[in-house]
């Protein structure tokens, strides 16, 4: 590597926290400060240092960008999907950073959706919003809400331009392209339309950015006139509003972590006053559809991993069984049709979906054939219908959509996302790649599921190079997805994997609840774990693998670094979770009290504090001999703020200094790093090239 360039050295000044009689000195504290011109000028810096020391992988990332570029279709079209008297799609063109959103009126007699072969406009095609000229002038753009409303006349859509998850909510007139002077600034995610699209519900944050009320707009009506509907009170919840496929309800769901509780209104009535489905329960969890004269109830009240029942839409009260709670077998939503109902659940570590048909009890699930994937639904706007449409991929499968006759149980393939040639010109055959699943044998005896995929004849002998992905945080599954990016690290015999730890939802609801409080360090070990494997079954030696992770995965990346430094060659934190005990102890900070029931509350007690203390990164850092690390993050980001990774990476080098440790800040971006689609290619070039390196592969 090439080390012309000065390593930052970060100013120490040294501030003082107690609690619970610990006294901890937090020297980089001042990083927190976003508008100290030292805070940007350091920044600034780290930048500068990562560039000149990853400047001899100019031409990989180059070659990385150039192949994923090839391989995808720029100009392309989603396949539509009906909703009323049109047919709703995306596109993209080649050259442009961001989607076009698009629909085109159902002509008589069609029943299939409309096909672009090579990605170009349907003819009659009408541009509702178009990404590209929405980000004219700025360097990043993200759609919060995109809403068309029941009649098809208007569209609700928030824009934010600075990646700090702030929406600007706006509605156009799609009669004659006209935006409103209806501009609402500050929103976030989540509208519901009443059913004569008189009226829009929205949602705002409050200072510590929970959402924590939904408002109600009257259309051509100025934002200072809107009426606030529902405020919630109680720190841990958050709320979200949402209108029902009938389009008979508008929900407003509050939740947190662990318990729930929904509200109602008719969508008929905007103006009513929402009524309570089930009152709150501390630990229970419920959610609503509607489904004709009921409410569908999936929840876990005796059930630990769901059951579905139903109640009385005219006046609910109890839950009468529908589908009883089976151990091991996780539901997780249920969409409700004029005819049928689907459960989305999981099993055995895989996705799946069960079909009930209205007015029986038998149900069915829907077959795949291969023995990795993950299955979820697609865009199913119209409630009166008898298809369903729903994604599927796998680790060698590119992501496909299929319609399923609900009633003939027959599958069409409408549309497998298509793998161009590389630049060298090979076409892509899923058959010159081969994936597996492990188990691995965590501390306490637990089986941990890792999924690989790599190209087929990869030696067995330890000698690839390999990456092992992991999160297991709250209940997110890390479920197999195709990635074209990915393909650039497989075809140089790099072996992908990813780690199912507990923490996760992989394996049902006690797979969550054993990474979680006060349980968990299970998670880094079961990380820990499944790297030892991968060894020990020779898929690659230590000295060939690099772990990676992002968000609370970055957490992971941190805890795992300190627990194990040995077991890797290098680790990709993306904005990382590092300082969680700081963090958490702060209610100011945002999402900070909504996480207490995740983490634990260090502020109320000492054993938490303790525990967490034990295992957050920025915390323990020793020193030892790290691994290279390689952490990337964003200014603007409000989930996980730059300061983590930026006050961890100056203790690493001031702890550990004979290190190799590099910090990159996207300067105006999110938590999601760059938006537009060519960006976002060029960062992942950038980090497939850095483990490369790190591989010897470069």
């Amino acid at each position: 590597m090439t080390t012309e360039t000065p390593v930052p050295v970060a100013k120490r000044v040294p501030s003082e926290r107690v609690h619970h009689g610990d006294t901890v000195v937090d020297e980089y504290a001042w990083l927190a400060t976003k508008d100290d011109p030292e805070t940007v000028a350091y920044l600034t810096a780290e930048n500068d240092h990562t560039e000149a020391r990853t400047a001899h992988l100019a031409d990989l990332r180059a070659t990385l960008f150039e192949e994923t570029r090839r391989r995808i279709q720029e100009t392309d079209l989603s396949v539509p999907a009906r909703k009323g008297g049109y047919w709703y799609y995306t596109r993209t063109v080649e050259g442009q950073q961001y989607a076009v959103q698009c629909r085109r009126a159902v002509r008589d007699g069609e029943t299939d959706p409309p096909v672009s072969v090579d990605g170009t406009p349907l003819e009659g095609e009408e541009v509702l919003l178009d990404g590209n000229q929405l980000a004219e002038g700025h360097d990043f753009l993200s759609l919060g809400a995109y809403d068309v409303s029941p009649d098809g006349r208007w569209l609700a859509y928030s824009t934010d331009v600075e990646g700090n998850e702030r929406y600007t909510l706006r509605v156009k007139d799609l009669t004659t392209g006209e935006v409103l002077a209806d501009e609402i600034p500050d929103t976030f995610y989540g509208t519901a339309w009443s059913a004569d699209a008189s009226v829009l519900f929205y949602v705002t944050v409050d200072d510590a950015w929970r959402p924590n009320r939904v408002w109600r707009h009257t259309i051509g009506t100025p934002a200072s006139a809107d009426v606030v509907v529902y405020e919630e009170p109680d720190e841990r919840f958050w709320v979200g509003v949402e209108l029902t496929r009938s389009e008979r309800f508008v929900l407003i769901d509050v939740h947190s972590k662990i318990t729930s509780e929904v509200r109602v209104i008719p969508a008929a009535n905007p103006t009513g006053e929402p009524a309570v489905v089930a009152p709150r329960r501390q630990g229970v969890e419920y959610s609503v559809e509607h489904h004709g004269h009921r409410f569908l109830i999936l929840h876990n009240d005796g059930a630990e991993d769901f059951a579905l029942a139903y109640t009385s839409a005219d006046a609910p009260g109890d839950w009468v069984p529908m589908i009883e709670h089976s151990p091991g077998t996780r539901l997780e939503s249920v969409d409700a049709f004029a005819d049928h109902l689907v459960v989305s659940l999981r099993s055995n570590g895989l996705t799946g979906l069960r079909v009930l048909p209205a007015g029986s009890t038998e149900w069915y699930d829907i077959d795949f054939p291969e023995p990795i994937y993950s299955v979820g639904l697609d865009a199913n706007p119209e409630y009166r219908t008898g298809q369903l449409r729903f994604r599927y991929a796998s680790l060698i499968s590119p992501e496909s959509v299929y319609d399923f006759d609900l009633v003939t149980r027959e599958m069409v393939l409408r549309r497998r996302k298509p793998v161009l040639p590389g630049p060298d010109g090979r076409e892509f055959d899923p058959a010159d790649y081969e994936q597996h699943r492990e188990w691995a044998l965590a501390d306490d005896g637990t089986r941990v599921p890792i999924s690989l995929v790599c190209r087929a004849g990869t030696p067995r002998d330890g000698s690839a190079g390999c990456v092992i992905y992991g999160y297991g945080s709250y209940e997110a599954s890390m479920d197999p997805w195709f990635s074209v990016a990915r393909l650039s690290l497989l075809d140089r015999g790099v072996v992908f994997a990813v780690a199912h730890i507990r923490g996760g939802g992989e394996l049902g609801r006690r797979w969550y609840e054993e990474g979680k409080l006060l349980a968990k360090k299970n998670t880094f070990t079961d990380f820990v774990a499944c790297a030892r494997h991968l060894v020990k079954a020779n898929w690659t030696a230590a000295d060939r693998l690099v772990a990676r992770g992002g968000s609370a995965g970055g957490l992971l990346m941190g805890a795992v670094a300190n627990l194990a430094p040995d077991a890797f060659a290098g680790i990709v934190a993306q904005v990382p979770f590092v300082d969680a005990l700081n963090t958490i102890l702060d209610p100011s900070l945002p999402l900070t009290v909504t996480e207490w029931e995740e983490w634990g509350n260090p502020l109320a007690d000492p054993e938490v504090y303790g525990y967490m203390k034990s295992y957050t990164p920025y915390e323990n850092v020793t020193a030892v001999d790290y691994p290279a690390i390689l952490a990337v993050t964003s200014f603007n980001d409000t989930r996980v703020l730059y300061h983590e990774p930026a006050k961890w990476i100056a203790r690493l080098r001031a702890v550990a200094p004979q290190g190799d440790y590099l910090l990159k800040t996207e300067m105006g971006a999110g938590h999601s790093g760059p938006s537009g689609r060519y960006d976002s290619w060029k960062e992942e070039a950038f980090v497939n090239a850095w483990i490369l390196d790190r591989l010897g592969l470069s």
